[in-house]
Formats: structure tokens, sequence, C-alpha cells
């Protein structure tokens, strides 16, 4: 399973994340890349106008960050996709505009506005602070070098030492 999620309209129904915030779009990353860690899950999740619009620089192995570009918006960029997949049967669409929500729906895509998602975004983070507590007070975290790599990626980091 797969989720196209607007950014923006998941952003604007979470308690702990506000649109007027810079870095709203980051820190909504950030929770995405936890969700995908904990559930296996992929992500797409596409923002309205970013400087140069096309995948961000944010994105992961798991979750794939695209801004529109200032002569589009998400909502298209959302539609096209959803017109270009190849397994409809494996994406959920998480949007609360109902135009995307109808062109998923025709394809067979599973749907979901933002509101419906976000208990699913904080029962993950729940489920694993509770088994963390279970397993003991320090839990052993071990990271693969793929999971390494990607937040190397995501945070700048390089070889060098720089």
């Amino acid at each position: 399973m797969a989720y196209l999620i607007d950014g923006h309209n998941l952003i604007g129904q979470l308690p702990d994340l506000s649109l007027s915030d810079p870095d709203d779009e980051a820190r909504l990353v950030q929770k995405l890349i936890g969700f995908t860690a904990r559930t296996g899950k992929r992500v797409v999740v596409v923002f309205d106008h970013g400087l140069s619009g096309g995948k961000s620089r944010m994105s992961t192995g798991k979750v794939e960050v695209v801004f529109a570009s200032p002569r589009t918006n998400a909502d298209a960029i959302m539609k096209e996709r959803i017109k270009a997949v190849r397994d409809p049967g494996q994406w959920t669409v998480i949007s609360n505009d109902n135009e995307v929500l109808d062109a998923a729906r025709q394809r067979r895509m599973r749907v979901l506005k933002s509101r419906e998602f976000v208990p699913m975004l904080r029962n993950t983070a729940e489920r694993q602070r509770r088994a963390d507590r279970s397993q003991g007070d320090a839990p052993d975290v071990r990271l693969s070098s793929a999971e390494i790599d990607e937040w190397l990626k995501l945070f700048g980091g390089d070889d060098e030492g720089g």
C-alpha cells in the first residue's frame, strides 16, 4: 500500500503543525518519514508552490516530496499522478479536494479526507511508543545502512566529515 497525500491539506488538520510556520513542510515530512519507518509503506506528498517545483531534496527512499511549480498546484499534480499510476488498487489518496478524491475513486483507489488520516499518523506513533515502553526504558535502536544513508541525505551529511 502506498499513499498520495496533499501535504498542505494534511498540515491544516494536524494540531501540532501550522500552515503559517515557515518549516511546516519539513516538519510534516519528518512525521511521514517516521510513519513509513513504522509501517513500511511508501508515501508521495505533494505541496503547492515550491521554489522551483518538482521532486524535493527532502525526499527519501520511502517518502517522495514534490512541490508544484508556480504554473500549477498540488491538486493538478495529484490528478496527473492518479491518472498515471499503474497499480491503482495499491494506493490511498489523501486530500480534501473533491475533484482529486473523485479522480481517485474513478481509478478505484482508496480515498481518505486529510482529517481521517491524522489518527493513522498518530496511532502508529503511539503504538511504537507503547512497544518501546514494554521493552524497557532504553530500547536498543539499530539502523540499517540504508536508513543511515536516508538520514544523511535528508540532513545533508557527507562522507568527508565536513
